[in-house]
């Protein structure tokens, strides 16, 4: 007797967009959680007279430093005071980073093991540009939001793109290792992404710009928690720089327009 043909092995259901969607998400949430919210274990302790001299020198720096951050901005678009002004901020970044105390570049656990951050702080950062350039398509339409913002821009409309380019990446790197290094260190356990995240803002408070101070204090907390995830600042930096090169070639064109 012969037996039936067996029923044909029928393909698997195409994916729904709802579920493309959560596995999307779901991916990008396991690219940046272990970046922004799982904290790896680590011991960077001081001893107290480590612990003074950081804040010490800290407090310093951060005082040099948003002066010369308002002398900056101070200058009009186009002035060539405007590049050495930036250069010397970035400078006593560093300067004080450095004099401090050791600063780390941090890990984070990803395919279980400890790795340097690489991808997923510059996804942070692409992300974070795509919400700040969402937000700039409704600020160009609301004029005094747009005009404090133009304030900003005219640096980089009306200076060398090449020298201003410059100044976004160096300065980049050097706030990282002063707010989120230095100072990040300098505050103890207790609140450090917050506190951290408020005396950038303060800082930034001397440009003299509401937009700057806003865009500081989002960024600011990004960052935050990198350092509290990382326990250092190579994730900071690196979402810093993408946030910032975005933003210098992605905003001018839109408020132009």
């Amino acid at each position: 007797m012969s037996r039936p043909d067996a029923p044909a092995e029928q393909p698997p259901a195409p994916a729904s967009p709802a579920s493309r969607r959560a596995r999307l998400i779901g991916r990008a949430l396991g690219l940046v959680r272990p970046v922004l919210i799982d904290k790896v274990e680590r011991d960077h302790r001081q001893s107290d007279g480590q612990f003074l001299r950081r804040r010490i020198v800290v407090g310093v720096t951060i005082v040099v430093g948003a002066t010369l951050l308002g002398l900056s901005f101070s200058v009009d678009p186009g002035d060539p005071t405007f590049y050495p002004l930036t250069f010397g901020l970035a400078a006593v970044w560093v300067i004080g980073s450095f004099a401090s105390g050791p600063l780390h570049l941090g890990r984070i656990l990803s395919r279980g093991e400890l790795r340097r951050p690489i991808i997923a702080p510059i996804v942070v950062g692409l992300l974070l540009a795509a919400v700040f350039i969402v937000g700039a398509l409704v600020f160009r339409l609301i004029p005094p939001l747009a005009g404090l913002a133009e304030d900003v821009l005219g640096y980089a409309r009306y200076g060398s793109i090449a020298i201003i380019t410059a100044i976004t990446l160096v300065n980049g790197i050097a706030e990282e290792l002063f707010f989120r290094g230095a100072l990040f260190a300098a505050i103890g356990v207790r609140h450090p992404v917050l506190i951290s995240t408020l005396l950038y803002g303060l800082a930034t408070v001397a440009g003299g710009n509401p937009v700057l101070v806003f865009a500081a204090l989002v960024l600011g907390l990004v960052v935050g928690l990198q350092r509290r995830a990382g326990g250092g600042v190579l994730a900071p930096i690196l979402t810093h720089i993408t946030w910032s090169m975005t933003m210098l070639f992605a905003l001018p064109p839109i408020f132009a327009a």
